[in-house]
């Protein structure tokens, strides 16, 4: 792997005598699309392509063991967003920082969020709505709201209590919380089986419930995200009468000192899984280590693969 840190280095003569593979057959080898293995290197820095003098991605036989190794630590449970420190720990990385997404200015996911931007700043929904639709038909669900839209909300919302902003921010996450809303409605009639999803108190805004209810909706089971504001200790009644397959608890903010507690005395009342999903489930994970409450994670890709899993009882908790 390359040790140029940032952008991708261009190739040079010594590379050019090692095979090197374009990433549609990269994608072919590992199994990882494309989108993916761009957001790889982006958003994580785990691999480095070297770049031809017209931008098109190359990358060597040690790229592509880098993606299998990198698939062998998600299928062992371990988020994509930790797999870097366990290389770096392994000296699998060594001398490679991993750029941050937000230093990717330059990048796709960049563009597209300012188009969206422009629109949320001119107030225009038509114009959004065409640019957000034009988002979802060129990345899959979750990179549409875990890498372009998502960060966007939350800088507006960084910017909230600025004079000017906070209507930005209310204009953008209005508009979202309709469509997201819309498509969870179209993906829960599908299914038969039910999935709760609840907010731990406190701890998320309602956009990001709906979106990791979204994010966990490509399954058997389709996902009822229940209202902000859904007390915990009504939840066993809630459960009595829709007798789901599963609740997940989301939180997207540090827990607070009592949330381990507070879950263990859930899952005593419940008759069916306890899952903990978002940033809380990957701060709280070592907590939960061989205990009945199933940390999920906070990718989708992830999040869906260990539903599955605690669904049909194989997975570790």
């Amino acid at each position: 792997m390359s040790n140029v840190v940032g952008a991708a280095p261009l190739v040079t003569v010594a590379m050019k005598e090692e095979e090197l593979f374009p990433i549609r057959e990269v994608a072919r080898l590992t199994g990882v699309n494309p989108v993916t293995l761009r957001a790889w290197e982006r958003r994580y820095g785990l691999i480095q392509p070297v770049r031809t003098d017209s931008g098109h991605r190359l990358y060597s036989q040690a790229d592509v063991e880098t993606v299998r190794s990198v698939l062998a630590w998600i299928e062992r449970g371990v988020p994509v967003s930790k797999v870097g420190r366990i290389f770096a720990r392994h000296g699998a990385n060594e001398g490679n920082a991993a750029p941050t997404y937000e230093s990717a200015t330059s990048g796709e996911w960049s563009q597209w969020q300012s188009r969206l931007l422009d629109a949320v700043q001119a107030f225009d929904e038509v114009e959004l709505d065409r640019v957000y639709g034009q988002v979802f038909s060129s990345y899959p669900l979750s990179v549409t709201f875990q890498d372009v839209i998502m960060p966007l909300w939350r800088q507006l919302l960084l910017r909230y209590g600025r004079p000017g902003y906070g209507s930005e921010w209310l204009f953008l996450d209005t508009f979202l919380r309709g469509r997201v809303l819309q498509r969870l409605h179209n993906l829960r009639d599908q299914a038969a089986e039910r999935i709760l999803l609840v907010a731990l108190p406190g701890r998320c805004r309602e956009l990001e419930l709906l979106v990791t209810g979204l994010l966990l909706s490509p399954l058997d089971a389709a996902v009822h995200v229940l209202g902000i504001g859904q007390s915990l200790e009504e939840l066993s009644h809630v459960c009595s009468k829709l007798r789901p397959q599963a609740v997940l608890v989301f939180s997207n903010q540090a827990p607070a000192a009592e949330t381990p507690q507070t879950l263990e005395r859930l899952a005593l009342t419940l008759d069916c899984p306890l899952g903990l999903v978002g940033e809380g489930a990957d701060l709280l994970e070592d907590n939960f280590r061989g205990s009945p409450i199933a940390c999920l994670g906070s990718e989708g890709r992830l999040m869906r693969q260990r539903l599955r899993q605690l669904l049909t009882g194989r997975l570790d908790t």
